[in-house]
């Protein structure tokens, strides 16, 4: 594939993610809990997996070395879980937000990791998006006093869980291609959520009493596609580049919340979606203008 289509991969994954929080509204508003709507997420998930597993692929797969999977897979349910119980106290739309500190926290983690200071590029684009984030949830103007610390905790630690996801997500495991890493870190996040969700969504009806609905449009855009394009983008990309275009997680959250939910967009909030793309953007643009320059030197000094 040609390079510019991982970044898109990466971008289109985070934007499914976007939507997760106004599903999880919209089945709170259907008389579900956020935490039976993340278990149908992860059941509903893991089935679509095995489906395309049993269609695409012969046997049963090889776990050998597979712990990179097996730890991604159980803290995207960990995230799930986090970013859920953050629902549960406070609007969709700063949910999101706080989910979205995974940005400059993967910047962090592969800082650390690879023992390196950010690049000049990496630190101006986190500050449009830390900028764009405070504009584009509405922040400014909004009464955020009788939110409590729980809903506040809960949302930091899903973008600190989410960071680790990411980082974990890279790791390649030998002789294992996307489909079988779909289908593996699936089952692992669904083992993880039976206890630490409502796994008695299975027996006590609600599937049917609607349920089996928001589950499977959670488990297609929390699960299956997101897994399925960070498992491709995210390796050729980089942590801290696809901690930086996973900011399109945002703009998708609040547009999402504005048609579905009915939360108005404000100006600002326009104008903070609007940096929080420039930000997306701006390693990508600086990058090819510097490559234009070294060119341009190149051919003067010859």
């Amino acid at each position: 594939m040609k390079p510019w289509i991982y970044p898109l991969l990466v971008v289109i994954g985070a934007a499914c993610y976007g939507i997760l929080s106004t599903i999880i509204k919209l089945a709170n508003n259907d008389g579900f809990t956020a935490s039976e709507a993340v278990t149908g997420q992860y059941y509903t998930g893991f089935l679509l997996a095995l489906i395309i597993y049993i269609f695409t692929r012969r046997g049963i797969p090889t776990i050998r070395g597979s712990f990179p999977v097996l730890l991604a897979g159980v803290l995207t349910a960990i995230t799930g879980t986090m970013y859920g119980k953050s629902v549960e106290y406070m609007p969709a739309s700063l949910a999101v937000v706080l989910l979205f500190q995974f940005t400059w926290i993967g910047m962090l983690y592969e800082c650390v990791a690879t023992r390196r200071l950010p690049k000049k590029s990496e630190v101006v684009s986190l500050v449009f998006l830390f900028g764009g984030t405070i504009l584009a949830a509405g922040l400014i103007d909004a009464d955020i006093s009788g939110i409590p610390w729980q809903g506040w905790a809960w949302g930091l630690a899903a973008a600190f869980s989410f960071a680790a996801f990411v980082m974990a997500n890279q790791k390649p495991v030998a002789g294992m291609d996307i489909i079988t890493r779909l289908f593996l870190m699936s089952f692992y996040a669904t083992i993880a959520i039976t206890f630490l969700q409502s796994p008695e969504i299975v027996w006590n009806g609600k599937l049917s009493e609607g349920l089996w609905l928001y589950g499977a449009i959670l488990g297609v855009f929390g699960i299956v596609l997101p897994i399925f394009l960070f498992s491709v983008g995210v390796p050729k990309v980089g942590v801290g580049m696809s901690s930086i275009l996973s900011a399109a997680e945002l703009p998708v959250a609040i547009i999402a919340s504005m048609l579905l939910l009915g939360e108005r967009l404000t100006p600002l909030q326009f104008v903070g979606i609007f940096l929080v793309l420039f930000g997306m953007t701006l390693p990508a643009m600086l990058q090819r203008y510097s490559l234009k320059t070294r060119r341009r030197l190149s051919k003067s000094v010859s």
